[in-house]
């Protein structure tokens, strides 16, 4: 039995690398009450094309079906990037109990970096929340995943210039 905050990243982090593999963005998640996993899931926007397609909002749809309850009280919520606005609005409403992520998000991220919202006066429920776990492995994969996407997309804008060119890209960015 898996006990400790890194063993449940591995966990998210294999959902992050399901997303990969369908071109989605590698963010995963899981759900874990009384240390045992309740709920998996990672990104699927591009695939359902719905924006509140993410792997937090996700994995709460799938606990709550679980549990039978909308409140995920006792619950602790493992992903792979610092939550963005709708889904630190979503973990604050589900009532989740704790809060681990993996990197930071300097675009988004909304329990410390961008905005602290888990300290916003207000609110009748406050997760506990915990960042940098297994940060590295997390952000490598984010980042690997861009660097590809901004490949892609300068061969693309490069076969509009010249497609002798971007064969030889393609091939190159391939392997």
């Amino acid at each position: 039995m898996m006990k400790n905050d890194e063993d449940f990243m591995m966990e998210a982090i294999k959902q992050a690398e399901l997303a990969q593999a369908q071109d989605e963005v590698p963010i995963g998640c899981v759900i874990v009450k009384d240390g045992k996993i309740i709920a998996k899931a990672h990104n699927e926007r591009e695939g359902k094309q719905r924006t509140i397609a993410h792997a937090e909002i996700l994995a709460i749809e799938k606990a709550n079906k679980k549990l039978g309850s909308w409140r995920l009280d006792d619950c602790t919520l493992y992903v792979t990037l610092e939550p963005c606005p709708m889904c630190a609005g979503a973990i604050l409403l589900s009532r989740i109990a704790h809060v681990v992520y993996g990197a930071r998000d300097r675009k988004g991220g909304c329990v410390e970096t961008c905005m602290k919202m888990y300290e916003t006066a207000g609110f009748n429920h406050y997760p506990t929340a915990e960042g940098g776990v297994l940060e590295e492995a997390c952000a490598s994969l984010l980042q690997s995943f861009f660097q590809k996407k901004r490949g892609q997309k300068k061969a693309k804008q490069n076969q509009k210039k010249n497609p002798a060119i971007n064969e030889e890209f393609q091939r190159a960015n391939d392997k």
